[in-house]
This record gives structure tokens, C-alpha cells and sequence, in this order.
């Protein structure tokens, strides 16, 4: 049995992926050289490591098994080659970072920016997931540090504080919604669902967030328009088109004349938390990065 580095990671990307074809894509292979590389693994092994779904492709018992131990070398290799960098020119190191919504928008930026600028080196993977995803991917050891809300189960890892992130609903002054609060400044999402939304586009775990929460109540979240950015839902939603949730920083920074009401449900009073598995294995690029990222640098505030 053999297998190289490039078989193992082109696995990794499949079975995070969902699919082969995206699989070699994300592996820079054709997907007939991808498959042929599948099918001799599995010759190799003599029993199946993939397995066709409705959810697209998953792997099987003994893949899921393969998955650990692909993750474990392939960040095995990335540690050796950043332990090795300052030995030689010329060797870069890769941070997998995933976050949600809000610190993808309103904190990531010029955090990330200033580190990239001082470690010309590195880069930084970065993709925007829900916070339970993000959880998940971090322990499973698919990323190196997650941006989550403090609102997930996060058990197991070792949390961060990063930033306050409290949601807050906005509307135009002339809204009817606006007109019925009068001097309130806090309101139940639940009293807010009776209104048309603005949203943002696509598969944003904000917007996903939202929706959820709506579920729980047994309601719709009812979106007229979805659009690119909080900046963009900012400007809608004050012209009176419909109400928008958006983080109390993105929302204060609008320059358009807004009504801004605190939301009183638990979930919206959120802080956000930079999460790892386990700080002290982390590479060496990895950890100067979580200790850019942390509001307070002194101690880890959860580790069960």
C-alpha cells in the first residue's frame, strides 16, 4: 500500500467537497487522472473508500477512517515545512481559516491585512461557513482556526475572545414598524416577522442564521430583495423598503438616516469567538496568527 501526498490530499478535498469532479478541481488534477487515482486506492486497500448519496458523494466506513489520517499528515507536512521556513527561502505556509458572516465583513479585514503585510510568506484560506460548521471543521482538523459565535455548542475546543457582535434591527425612521415603537429601543424578533425583510445573497450563513431562528418560532422570514453587502441592505432598508438585521457595527457605520432597535432574543446578543483544537499543535504561522486574532492573549476562556 501506497499512497503520496498528493493522493491524500486529493481525497481531503473530495470528501469536504462532495463531489469527485469538485475534488479535482480543488487539487489541480484532471478528473480522469482524479478517479484513477481513487480507483487504485481503493485497489490498493481492497474494499471502497467513496460512496455515491442523495447528498452527493460521502465516504464510506474505512474512507471516514482514511480522512483522519489523510488530515493528520497533510498537517503533519505543513508543520515541517513551516519549522523548515526559516531555514530556507522560498518555503510558504497556509492558514485555514473559516468564520461566519460578520467577521468575514466587519473585523476580518484589516486584522488579516496587517498580518499578511508583516508575514509575506503566509496566506490565508479563508471561507465563510456557519458557526456549527465551523465547529465541526475545526475539531475534525479540516481548518486550523475558526471565527464562530459564542451562541454554538463549542465543547471540546479551546475558545478566544475576539469581538461583540450584537444584532440589531434596522428600518427606515418612517416605517410603520418604526411608527408602532415609538421611543422603544429594544423589540422580539418575533414582533419584527410580520414585515418584509431585506437579506443578503446567496448562501450567507448570516442570512441562513436568520432564517433559521424564524423556524424556531414557527415563522417565515419573509425577504423582498437580497443583496451583496451590509452596506448595500443598509441603504435599502433605509429608503422604507423593509426591515434588515445587521451587526450594530455595520448598521453605526451606515451613513444613510436609519431607526436602530436592539433585537431582545438571546441569539442576537452575540459575542464572537476565535476557536482551535489545540493552540500548542498548531504550526508555528498558525499560532502567530491566532495570537493576532485575540482580544485577550492571557488565557484560553474555554477549554473543557
Amino acid at each position: 500500500m501506497r499512497f503520496d501526498l498528493t493522493d491524500l490530499q486529493l481525497f481531503i478535498h473530495i470528501a469536504e467537497s462532495g463531489s469527485i469532479t469538485a475534488g479535482a478541481q480543488l487539487a489541480h488534477l484532471a478528473l480522469a487522472s482524479a478517479s484513477a487515482r481513487i480507483r487504485g486506492m481503493e485497489e490498493a486497500l481492497n474494499v471502497p473508500l467513496l460512496q455515491r448519496g442523495r447528498r452527493g458523494t460521502e465516504p464510506t466506513e474505512a474512507g471516514r477512517t482514511l480522512l483522519q489520517h489523510a488530515r493528520t499528515i497533510i498537517r503533519q507536512t505543513e508543520n515541517m515545512h513551516a519549522d523548515l521556513a526559516q531555514f530556507a527561502t522560498g518555503l510558504k505556509g497556509q492558514v485555514r481559516l473559516l468564520c461566519n458572516t460578520s467577521a468575514i465583513t466587519e473585523f476580518l479585514p484589516e486584522a488579516l491585512a496587517a498580518f499578511l503585510k508583516s508575514h509575506p510568506q503566509l496566506s490565508i484560506n479563508l471561507e465563510e461557513r456557519m458557526s456549527r460548521e465551523i465547529v465541526q471543521a475545526v475539531a475534525d482538523g479540516a481548518a486550523d482556526i475558526g471565527v464562530i459565535s459564542d451562541a454554538v455548542d463549542h465543547a471540546g475546543l479551546q475558545t478566544f475572545p475576539f469581538r461583540d457582535d450584537a444584532l440589531v434591527l434596522a428600518m427606515a425612521r418612517g416605517h410603520p414598524l418604526a411608527q408602532q415603537l415609538k421611543g422603544r429601543r429594544r423589540i422580539a424578533f418575533a414582533q419584527a416577522l410580520d414585515h418584509d425583510f431585506i437579506g443578503l445573497a446567496g448562501d450567507s450563513a448570516f442570512q441562513q442564521n436568520a432564517t433559521e431562528q424564524a423556524a424556531r418560532l414557527g415563522r417565515r422570514f419573509r425577504c423582498k430583495i437580497r443583496l451583496l453587502s451590509f452596506e448595500a441592505v443598509a441603504r435599502m432598508a433605509a429608503s422604507g423598503a423593509g426591515l434588515a438585521i445587521l451587526p450594530a457595527t455595520a448598521a453605526r457605520r451606515s451613513p444613510e438616516p436609519l431607526r436602530l432597535v436592539a433585537l431582545s432574543d438571546a441569539w442576537a446578543d452575540r459575542k464572537l469567538l476565535v476557536c482551535v483544537r489545540d493552540a500548542e499543535a498548531l504550526p508555528g504561522y498558525a499560532r502567530e496568527l491566532l495570537a493576532a486574532l485575540i482580544v485577550d492573549r492571557r488565557r484560553p476562556v474555554d477549554r473543557p
